[in-house]
């Protein structure tokens, strides 16, 4: 068979649906500036699909110095990777003051959290080394493991009794290879919002010998006192071995770092050939990732507005009777029953009937029978919208449960 034909005839269990979700489930155009209220289809909806957690992509400070940044470097400065030409004061600043916010010794600044978190994975591990994770890890991380010639070991999500198993078998494994193990998990889980159970991982030091890599991505930002992430929530931040996350969430921009003792640190500046070998972060962002980070250290009004909207939201959502999972960070899922085709349906009803634009979440990515609406509450979003949003969800509620949606001929061109 040709190879571009096998591509043609079978696009994957989303893209066989290209044809009537392109534009609007899939790669839908959200216009207008970012808050909380754009444009979608040439109409004004009230919108819980962006991660501007603390509204910083709008802060009038933050645009005020990515435009001077712009101006004064361009998009270009500096040109080469790092290692050859593309280092700069400002980018070991910025190393500096992330490091120091979530309590590590060094930090190494990535050009993209998804490409960084794997090429750090890939970085550490030889074929002797052997793996423990959680099933519910992000893609990248999953990614990043296929690429690893040693074994891994998956545990269901925040079991820590399997977790404790599978490092008993990653114990018996390494000690024949001669290989370290490394656990990986999350801080907080982008998709379900819960908190990755950080202070009972670390009890099991006590007796297994592993170093901890959490991917804090959501947690950066929105979670403990100073918004250093999970493991200051669960008071256990020191004893993180390698702390990783994107600008992508709370900082609202473009970058990704990882953080941990200064030795280990200095060899993946040496090692991690997604950056030895791409060219280094635009000064542009150097600089709006320094005021960013000004910002979550000396406004911290910006995370409690956050959590007066995720408190608002999750427990109205909870009054009218609503599950939102296990979630204990800013991410809510809503958590309903039924089919890929009744939820592409509710999902157009929301955006055109009741100007509400969430993400909506089917099999595969979740098992057959589940949809999640999966909602992103910001600093910038108001009571007034969560009033709004938990009346619209209440009425497709209603319509899901009695069958409404069922046989549309939305739910139906989405065949099971």
């Amino acid at each position: 068979m040709d190879l571009f034909e096998k591509l043609r005839t079978n696009l994957g269990p989303l893209g066989k649906h290209s044809e009537v979700s392109e534009g609007y489930f899939a790669f839908p155009k959200l216009e207008g500036e970012i808050a909380p209220r754009m444009k979608f289809k040439g109409k004004e909806v009230l919108t819980w699909s962006l991660n501007n957690y603390l509204g910083l992509a709008n802060h009038p400070e933050v645009r005020k110095t990515d435009s001077e940044a712009a101006a004064k470097w361009g998009a270009a400065y500096p040109m080469g990777a790092r290692m050859m030409s593309g280092q700069t004061d400002l980018h070991e600043q910025l190393e500096r003051e992330l490091a120091e916010f979530v309590g590590k010794e060094s930090a190494y600044l990535l050009n993209y959290g998804y490409q960084g978190i794997m090429s750090t994975i890939d970085s550490l591990l030889d074929r002797k080394d052997v793996v423990v994770y959680d099933s519910e890890c992000h893609a990248c991380i999953i990614d990043a493991l296929r690429m690893h010639l040693g074994k891994r070991f998956v545990f269901p999500h925040n079991d820590i009794e399997s977790c404790e198993k599978q490092l008993q078998r990653a114990t018996k494994l390494a000690e024949e290879t001669g290989g370290g193990i490394l656990l990986i998990t999350e801080g907080v889980f982008g998709m379900t919002g819960d908190q990755g159970k950080l202070a009972e991982i670390v009890k099991l030091k006590e007796k297994y010998q592993f170093r901890l890599l959490v991917d804090d991505a959501h947690g950066f930002g929105t979670m403990g006192k100073t918004g250093a992430g999970t493991g200051e929530e669960q008071g256990v931040q020191d004893q993180i071995d390698l702390y990783f996350s994107t600008f992508a969430k709370s900082m609202a921009s473009i970058g990704a770092f990882i953080a941990g003792d200064a030795g280990v640190i200095l060899y993946l500046k040496y090692n991690m050939r997604s950056q030895i070998f791409a060219k280094s972060l635009p000064m542009l962002l150097v600089e709006g990732a320094l005021k960013r980070l000004d910002l979550l250290r000396t406004q911290p009004e910006l995370k409690d507005n956050l959590w007066k909207i995720v408190n608002a939201l999750k427990s109205g959502l909870q009054e009218k009777g609503f599950s939102i999972g296990k979630s204990n960070s800013p991410v809510t899922p809503v958590v309903l029953n039924g089919t890929v085709g009744e939820a592409a349906t509710l999902s157009k009803d929301l955006r055109e009937n009741y100007s509400i634009f969430c993400s909506v979440v089917i099999y595969p990515v979740i098992p057959k029978g589940m949809i999640i609406l999966r909602l992103i509450p910001t600093a910038v979003h108001t009571l007034d919208d969560v009033k709004e949003t938990i009346a619209a969800f209440e009425a497709v509620k209603d319509k899901l449960m009695s069958g409404y949606y069922r046989n549309t001929e939305l739910a139906m061109s989405f065949g099971e």
